[in-house]
């Protein structure tokens, strides 16, 4: 008892809360550099590419007919989102979050008007259903693919075909075939896709860490700034994708499950067919293993399971004649073609974690600062009290993990692997500008370092406003 106050008041310590305000506002001065140098660079020498740098967007303030409905439903999310979190069962909790993950991506998407937000997105001329009609003979253009990857070649694809494995364009083609054709449906597909996961996040940090927690994730992956490019990007329904591999891996080991193994290694295997940059999940995926070692190896069948899964994919598009290894190496020569070659890395390398910060929002900041802690102390930084009397059921596979190693630790564990694939992708120099969008699948994980936050609502209201004031100024695209 004395234990659990000491480290209750030591949580809620003005001096904590001070270092919070510190964290966020080093994020806040990180993205007015970005503003200011990245305005100084593109309007003196023009080499940025974007308008509104660091953010790939035009400054175009404006209100939709989603305007009402994204307010009201930060309003709720703030005021009441911590207590349901709290109060809600498990699995209407689950459905209750993405419900309203998906509320939020659409009323933000939809400030701009169902054609601009949703039904044009994925319809420009960068984009996958552009070339629907090239795929009428699906072998054949896989066999045929990386032959229209560079630039200068005979019909080469467009940007956002060329710079991804075929999976993502096939993905829109089969929804065309099944009759959901156009970008409407498309971009309705991102959405909903995209918004699970949200779910996925939540499943692995109760099954990794505890669902204490999860629950405390929850609004935080609800009101997340990053909606404001989840709505109808094709990298929502990508991130999706990912999550998923990751939240299945660890329901996999914490229930010792091959056939769940299995599942996580083909969502694995199709997200490095969906993009070349999400090879990079696997070290989420590896920090997974580590935190269930003693599991893995009481239990063998799990990692041939997982890498038999993950076999699927691969093996599949290599039969059907793509080379994932070709069309990645004419994708780089593609990539410095075009304004890759001229975005100056030694300002990208930096103001892509601005854009990071935008999209993760400063409570995000606030708790990779507390996730920090958990790792270098091992102490736990979670709420300082209850806000329901209803008992937080725990699972007993969460305690075959590594007995050492408390709950925020394992959770901070698992963020230290996301961000570390972010600063992979980062430092590679293939992600320079409209990481906003491309780093959706790693930035989605971040949210849950806000599990950490004593004090939930004024860093919803933060998040909040960010996410509103971003959709409501700017006009964003890709």
């Amino acid at each position: 008892m004395t234990l659990s106050r000491t480290r209750s008041e030591r949580r809620s310590d003005p001096r904590c809360l001070r270092r919070d305000l510190y964290a966020a506002g080093a994020a806040a001065l990180l993205v007015t550099a970005a503003v200011l140098v990245g305005r100084h660079i593109q309007f003196t020498y023009g080499t940025l590419f974007v308008r509104w740098p660091p953010l790939l967007a035009d400054w175009d303030p404006h209100a939709g007919p989603g305007t009402p409905g994204a307010v009201l439903l930060a309003a709720a999310t703030v005021a009441y989102g911590p207590t349901l979190a709290a109060r809600l069962s498990w699995r209407p909790l689950l459905a209750t979050a993405w419900a309203a993950t998906t509320a939020w991506i659409l009323s933000l998407a939809l400030v701009d008007g169902w054609h601009r937000g949703i039904a044009s997105r994925l319809t420009g001329h960068n984009e996958y259903l552009r070339v629907i009609d090239r795929f009428h003979d699906i072998p054949g253009t896989l066999r045929d693919f990386t032959h229209h990857i560079v630039a200068g070649t005979p019909d080469p694809w467009p940007a956002h075909v060329a710079g991804h494995p075929p999976a993502a364009t096939l993905t829109f083609v089969l929804l065309d075939r099944t009759g959901l054709r156009g970008g409407g449906w498309a971009g309705l597909w991102c959405v909903l896709a995209g918004a699970t996961a949200s779910v996925a996040v939540l499943v692995t940090v109760r099954a990794l860490a505890d669902e204490s927690l999860a629950r405390r994730a929850a609004p935080f992956l609800v009101l997340a700034p990053a909606a404001v490019w989840l709505g109808a990007s094709a990298d929502a329904y990508f991130a999706a994708v990912a999550a998923w591999s990751v939240a299945l891996l660890a329901l996999a080991v914490t229930g010792r499950s091959p056939a769940l193994a299995a599942a996580s290694g083909l969502l694995l295997g199709l997200s490095c067919y969906l993009s070349y940059g999400l090879t990079l999940i696997a070290l989420p995926c590896a920090a997974v293993l580590l935190l269930a070692g003693p599991t893995v190896l009481a239990r063998p069948a799990l990692l041939p399971a997982l890498l038999a899964g993950s076999a699927v994919v691969p093996l599949a598009f290599t039969l059907a004649g793509f080379d994932w290894w070709t069309a990645y190496r004419l994708l780089i020569t593609r990539y410095y073609q075009g304004v890759g070659g001229t975005r100056p890395y030694g300002y990208w390398v930096w103001a892509n974690l601005a854009c990071t910060v935008l999209i993760t929002g400063p409570a995000t900041a606030a708790g990779l600062r507390r996730t920090a802690t958990a790792l270098t102390h091992r102490t736990t930084s979670t709420s300082t009290r209850p806000t329901s009397t209803r008992p937080t059921s725990t699972r007993p596979t969460s305690t075959r993990l590594v007995s050492a190693r408390p709950a925020p630790t394992r959770l901070a564990l698992l963020l230290a692997a996301v961000f570390l694939a972010l600063l992979v992708a980062d430092l590679s120099g293939m992600s320079k500008a409209e990481t906003e969008r491309i780093w959706l699948p790693f930035a989605v994980w971040l949210l849950a370092a806000c599990a950490f936050l004593p004090r939930p609502r004024p860093w919803l209201t933060a998040q909040a406003v960010l996410a509103l004031l971003l959709n409501h100024l700017l006009l964003t695209g890709w």
